[in-house]
Parts: C-alpha cells; sequence; structure tokens
C-alpha cells in the first residue's frame, strides 16, 4: 500500500512538472513572437542589422519554444531529435545574418542610433524575463536545457544590439551595427555546435542503452 501510494506521488509530481514547463515554454513563446514583431519593424525604420539579426534570432527562438513544448513529457530519442532540429534552426538564422551583412556591405548606411537603442531596451528586458523564467529548468532534460541555450543567447544578444546603437551614436558611422551583427553571427555558430552536440550525444548514448 505504501509503495502504491509513493508511486502516485511520484507521477503527480512528474504531471506537475510538465504543466509547470508548458506554462513557461507558453509564456517565453509569447514574449519571443511579440518581440519579432518589434524588433522587424525597429530594423526598418532604423536599418540594423543587428537589429535585425537579433529579430531573426527571436522568430528561431520562437519555433524552438514551440517544439520545446509539443515534446514535454516526450521520451529522450524525441527531445533529442527536437534538440537536433533547434540546432539546424540556429544555424538558419546564422546564415541570415551572413546574408544580411554582406548585402550591407555593398549597401552601407547609418542606422537611426534613437529607435536602435529604443528597440534595444525593450527586447533586453524581455529577454531577460524569458531566462528567469526558463533558468529553474536549465539543468532538467536536454528540451528545457536547448531552450535555456537559446534565451540566453538573446540576452547576449540584447546587450550587443544596445551597445551597436550606442556605437552607431558615438562615431555617426554604421560600422558598430554591422560589425556587432558579425558577433551575433559567431555567437549563434557557437551555440548551433553547443546544441547539436549535446542533441547527438543524448540520441547515441540513449540508442547504447537499448532505449
Amino acid at each position: 500500500m505504501t509503495d502504491s501510494c509513493c508511486g502516485c506521488g511520484k507521477a503527480i509530481d512528474v504531471r506537475a512538472l510538465e504543466a509547470r514547463q508548458r506554462r513557461v515554454l507558453v509564456a517565453v513563446l509569447a514574449i519571443n513572437l511579440l518581440t519579432f514583431l518589434l524588433m522587424v519593424a525597429g530594423a526598418w525604420y532604423s536599418r540594423s542589422s543587428s537589429l535585425l539579426s537579433g529579430a531573426l534570432d527571436n522568430l528561431g527562438d520562437a519555433l524552438t519554444y514551440a517544439m520545446s513544448l509539443a515534446v514535454v513529457g516526450a521520451g529522450l530519442q524525441a527531445k533529442a531529435r527536437v534538440a537536433l532540429l533547434k540546432g539546424v534552426l540556429i544555424l538558419g538564422a546564422a546564415a541570415a545574418v551572413a546574408v544580411q551583412i554582406v548585402w550591407r556591405l555593398f549597401h552601407p548606411a547609418v542606422p537611426l542610433f534613437e529607435g536602435m537603442g529604443v528597440i534595444a531596451l525593450l527586447n533586453l528586458g524581455a529577454n531577460l524575463v524569458c531566462l528567469k523564467l526558463l533558468t529553474p529548468y536549465r539543468g532538467g532534460d536536454i528540451n528545457l536545457a536547448s531552450a535555456w541555450e537559446c534565451s540566453r543567447n538573446d540576452v547576449y544578444e540584447g546587450f550587443a544590439v544596445l551597445a551597436a546603437a550606442l556605437g552607431v551614436w558615438m562615431f555617426g558611422t554604421g560600422w558598430p551595427d554591422l560589425l556587432i551583427a558579425g558577433v551575433l553571427l559567431l555567437l549563434f555558430l557557437r551555440s548551433a555546435w553547443r546544441v547539436l552536440g549535446s542533441a547527438w550525444r543524448e540520441m547515441k548514448g540513449d540508442t547504447a542503452t537499448g532505449q
């Protein structure tokens, strides 16, 4: 009887944890969709490559959180496959940033630092909220850990875009914007490597145990 009660308690705990994970993922998904729209509008108005890079990152993260939501409570193999897809999405964001940088090199322009600064501050605040929501789950399974990795990148991106706006204001030129876009490109590549590596190790380890 006691063993049965203990088993029921564990099942309830797992369901409660999964419910909390779903609520957190829904919240960060909504925040990233809103900030994506905000940053696209800001990038168009300000002619900023770094803002557009951040917007693409937020869109990729929104898709990442949607996939994470779909596999809450699923097996390790399903979560590892989704993490693998997340890594591919981060690589896609990196490719989009690279294309934008090359285009801007051939079509130089000085961004409007006022618009960049306002949007960058709003984006940074939203990213910090997402990171705070996901931090309690960063040491859990690969699903939430990879979501936290994306959120941490967003905070770096928020500070970077704010630095780009300050650079444009200080120097009156567009090169700080392109420089920060290049830094974000390297950040995306590093993150993709980490997520893909973790997913691959999970898939191989799960296969080795015969699960």
